[in-house]
């Protein structure tokens, strides 16, 4: 018997998942939590750790990314499944990185969550057609269409030799905005660092110098 723990802010719906999972014949949930917070909280002091974590991604205090990055550093060894309203490639995509091992939707079907348990078991994972697709596409670095005006203008920008206070001052924009827009550029393109914004900005013809 596989042990499950459902992570989810709305409690009616946590337990309509943990009593669905309960039916399923091979797993059992132990606990629900309200937060990823709360999830690392009780994982300090229980003794007996979940097999799965059914993840929700938008939650108060620590989402779902925040958790699942936690979770892959001190738990490597618990399995990290998304369920989330959240369809937006960006979203899934931050969650595949963070360390979940599959992402469904939360409308999706009863037989295809039991399906997702048990694959995740046996293989390590689980990847709807619709994420595998993505994730290909992002591995061949075609994340351009997921760039929005702004942070093209940014990128443009940063290519520059202008400091990140000066490109604030020139896109009219607070300076923790702009880092905001850093930080989700690099997140999008998988970079690490500026330079490697600029290779990858010539590389895709979004600046010529």
């Amino acid at each position: 018997m596989k042990t499950i723990v459902i992570v989810d802010d709305h409690t009616l719906l946590s337990q309509a998942i943990s009593g669905l999972v309960n039916s399923f014949e091979n797993f059992k949930v132990l606990y629900t939590c309200k937060n990823g917070q709360e999830l690392l909280d009780n994982l300090k002091f229980e003794n007996k750790r979940p097999d799965i974590v059914l993840m929700d991604v938008n939650m108060p205090i620590m989402d779902g990314i925040e958790a699942t990055t936690n979770l892959k550093e001190l738990y490597p060894d618990i399995l990290v499944l998304a369920l989330s309203v959240e369809e937006d490639d960006h979203t899934i995509l931050k969650m595949i990185r963070a360390g979940a091992k599959g992402y469904l939707l939360k409308d999706t079907e009863k037989k295809v969550l039991e399906n997702a348990l048990n694959e995740l078991i046996i293989n390590g994972y689980y990847h709807t057609n619709t994420v595998s697709q993505l994730l290909v596409k992002s591995l061949d670095g075609d994340n351009r269409d997921e760039l929005r005006d702004r942070e093209i203008e940014f990128i443009k920008h940063a290519c520059t030799e202008m400091t990140y206070n000066e490109i604030a001052s020139v896109m009219f924009l607070s300076p923790k905005t702009v880092q905001g827009y850093r930080d989700s550029v690099f997140s999008k393109l998988n970079l690490k660092n500026r330079t490697g914004l600029v290779i990858y900005a010539l590389k895709n013809g979004l600046f010529k110098p």
